[in-house]
């Protein structure tokens, strides 16, 4: 049986409400050239959070602030089996500047999040974001139309 181990990745939010995509380089391990979120993998004794945090700076510069949970999945990899957990995030602070693992980057509307070629391992929650935009935007139109009654 594989070990188990433990991703983290952000959906990170910008003041508009656009949320960060990142390119992989085309010589990554995983998934070169497409498209995927700031994140990685929680070192031994590191808490879910700080590392999530962490590695959305390291990749791109940008301090966070996580908001919730997106939900989880289970990868299953070479050597382990993962779960990887998903979080909103807001941007605090920083410009975006990418690290050797990407070549791009793009702010992306929620509903433009499905015309994306995410990773095989990213498409779901990509998937559960734009559902969510939908709901909340369906939620405040039904809001807006029994408040102007």
């Amino acid at each position: 049986m594989k070990p188990w181990g433990m991703a983290v990745k952000a959906i990170v939010y910008e003041r508009t409400g656009r949320c960060l995509a990142l390119r992989r380089a085309p010589q990554s391990n995983h998934y070169p050239g497409q498209w995927d979120l700031p994140g990685g993998k929680v070192d031994a004794g590191e808490s879910f959070d700080a590392a999530l945090r962490r590695e959305v700076r390291e990749e791109t510069g940008l301090r966070v602030e996580l908001m919730g949970v997106i939900g989880a999945w289970r990868r299953v990899l070479p050597k382990v089996t993962s779960v990887l957990l998903v979080m909103e995030a807001r941007r605090r602070s920083g410009r975006v500047r990418l690290s050797a693992e990407h070549t791009e980057f793009r702010w992306l509307s929620p509903t433009e999040l499905a015309r994306v070629d995410w990773s095989d391992e990213i498409r779901p929650v990509a998937e559960a974001v734009v559902v969510r935009a939908r709901l909340r935007k369906r939620g405040l139109s039904r809001r807006r139309s029994a408040q102007s009654h």
